[in-house]
């Protein structure tokens, strides 16, 4: 990553929420506020699907969660194998890693119940840049509950 890079606050908070707190609901909120503001940044978007993907597999809405993970997947595969501290790379490779069971569980047993759906297994976002991992790891060290509404 070059050295003059800079990362937004609510971008290093996306990152916490999905990679410490599993809270995806919180992720979206986060990165849409982001990513409106930066003008619909595709990139933006594809990791706000991926974790919007995530929120609906756990909570049982598995066409949803294959809806938002080829979305994600559509929106990340423009994008370089490293990109904004991240290792996208292994992002798409881990959306595909839930997609693919979903989408066959769908295809041929959803309707019929004779199988039960894959289990969830959430993935992490790879941080690679150092500066990143670092302001991630201090917001971390933050109870969830003072990052999202401050502390009154």
């Amino acid at each position: 990553m070059a050295a003059d890079q800079t990362y937004d606050e609510r971008f290093v908070h996306f990152i916490v929420l999905f990679n410490v707190d599993e809270d995806y609901f919180e992720c979206h909120e986060v990165m849409e506020e982001l990513w409106l503001e930066e003008g619909r940044n595709v990139l933006y978007q594809g990791l706000l699907q991926a974790a919007v993907g995530l929120h609906h597999y756990r909570n049982d809405n598995f066409s949803g969660a294959v809806k938002l993970f080829t979305q994600a997947e559509n929106k990340l595969i423009q994008y370089p194998d490293a990109m904004m501290g991240l290792d996208l790379k292994q992002l798409r490779a881990d959306i595909a890693s839930s997609l693919t069971p979903l989408r066959e569980w769908l295809e041929r047993d959803a309707a019929s119940s004779s199988a039960p759906p894959p289990p969830f297994a959430p993935f992490r976002l790879v941080v690679l840049d150092e500066e990143l991992r670092q302001l991630s790891k201090a917001l971390a060290e933050i109870p969830l509950e003072n990052r999202l509404h401050g502390e009154d």
